[in-house]
């Protein structure tokens, strides 16, 4: 499917890139963490929001990053972060309004220095989750290649595989998507990402396939192609490197197959996404 051309806003009103999916273990940090790196070698500055305040992957991403530079002598472009906790107020309604307010003024700030603003979602449905992606302009959300994570879009059926209608993932998205084009009349480019794909085509493989792409043509998203399963993905994230840092001096002793063919993912990724990649 070809991609989308995405650019940056005016001054003050940065593009907001959004890794959206309320169920753990999908590879939402790690996504987040490389389309940051992406901007960054494209020569864009960017600033990343932390919104999974308890498990704060993609927090200590960064952190493992800035630590990597100073033990190594490296200057590895690192984002401006920040880390937001939702508010534990018991009104659903007291907290969407603060919380909401919270993540503003963040992105106020960090949007008048930067292009790009990528925000990391909670494995969770959350106010302030709620209120990032009523502000995306670009949603990923990466998906495990199988029927329990896709149950979080849809439900389909056991037998025939088709769909039977969107589960309460994709109908809060729906709703974000009404919320923004009530508030400011812009819309939200939704990009599901298939992730840990197996490296032979399986009948579960095919079947997924079929699945999603309709699910994709009944509520309005585009497919991108996603991350195998490899080792080197949970490697990075001590150093706090991405795959795309690979050719950076110092950054690994020595590429292998395996760096070469996952970087080419991470590149493939960028370039359905529509976001601007370094040369």
């Amino acid at each position: 499917m070809a991609a989308s051309s995405v650019t940056a806003g005016a001054v003050g009103k940065p593009h907001i890139v959004v890794i959206g999916n309320e169920k753990g273990g999908s590879g939402k940090s790690t996504t987040a963490m490389h389309l940051i790196a992406g901007l960054m070698q494209a020569g864009l500055d960017v600033g990343s929001i932390d919104l999974d305040a308890g498990q704060g992957t993609l927090s200590r991403y960064v952190e493992n990053r800035k630590q990597y530079n100073a033990a190594n002598g490296l200057r590895l472009k690192v984002p401006e972060h920040r880390r937001l906790e939702s508010s534990k107020l018991d009104s659903v309604h007291e907290a969407m309004v603060i919380d909401g307010s919270r993540l503003e003024a963040c992105i106020d700030e960090l949007g008048a220095a930067h292009a790009y603003i990528v925000i990391d979602t909670p494995g969770s449905d959350t106010a302030m989750s709620r209120h990032a992606h009523s502000r995306a302009d670009t949603l990923v959300t990466p998906l495990n290649d199988s029927y329990v994570d896709l149950d979080l879009l849809a439900s389909v059926d056991p037998d025939t595989g088709r769909v039977r209608h969107p589960s309460r993932y994709a109908e809060m998205v729906w709703g974000q998507k009404k919320a923004r084009a009530l508030r400011d009349g812009g819309s939200i480019d939704w990009i599901v990402m298939r992730n840990r794909l197996g490296t032979l085509e399986s009948r579960n493989q095919k079947a997924m396939e079929r699945s999603i792409t309709e699910l994709s043509r009944r509520i309005g998203f585009r497919l991108a192609p996603g991350f195998s399963e490899r080792v080197v993905f949970r490697e990075m994230f001590l150093k706090g490197l991405t795959l795309l840092d690979l050719r950076e001096p110092g950054a690994v002793s020595k590429m292998n197959m395996s760096h070469v063919a996952a970087r080419q993912e991470v590149r493939q990724l960028l370039g359905t996404i529509g976001l601007p990649m370094a040369e």
